[in-house]
């Protein structure tokens, strides 16, 4: 297991990340979801953010759209699964805070979730 620069395990990070403020947690959820797209491809991100941050097909729209992702540019692929630009990752962010009591929580959990894809970037 590898390292960030915050921490050395996701435990530590997870507690590393609770001292930052929002807009740090904001910008470094962002920032993951879009190298991990150049990485592993945007239904990988989605998943990922779906399962950290409590997200079923419904309220991620309901996130997309909160946080200021265009209704149009959202679709399904050839295999039903939703579907956003990668330059619209940015927006589940603030949707999430948006729409959700903890969304600060639900990010902090998608980042310690991707903990070895944040050492690897």
């Amino acid at each position: 297991m590898g390292a960030t620069g915050l921490a050395a395990d996701p435990a530590e990070y997870r507690a590393r990340l609770r001292e930052q403020d929002d807009a740090q947690i904001d910008a470094w959820a962002g920032e993951l979801m879009r190298d991990s797209a150049r990485r592993h491809g945007i239904i990988r991100v989605l998943t990922d953010v779906r399962k950290a941050a409590r997200l079923d097909d419904r309220s991620l729209e309901r996130v997309y759209a909160a946080g200021g992702g265009p209704p149009a540019t959202l679709g399904r692929d050839a295999d039903g699964r939703v579907m956003v630009p990668a330059v619209t990752l940015h927006c589940l962010v603030p949707g999430i805070r948006r729409e959700t009591a903890d969304g600060r929580d639900r990010l902090i959990e998608y980042l310690v979730e991707n903990f070895e894809d944040l050492v690897y970037v």
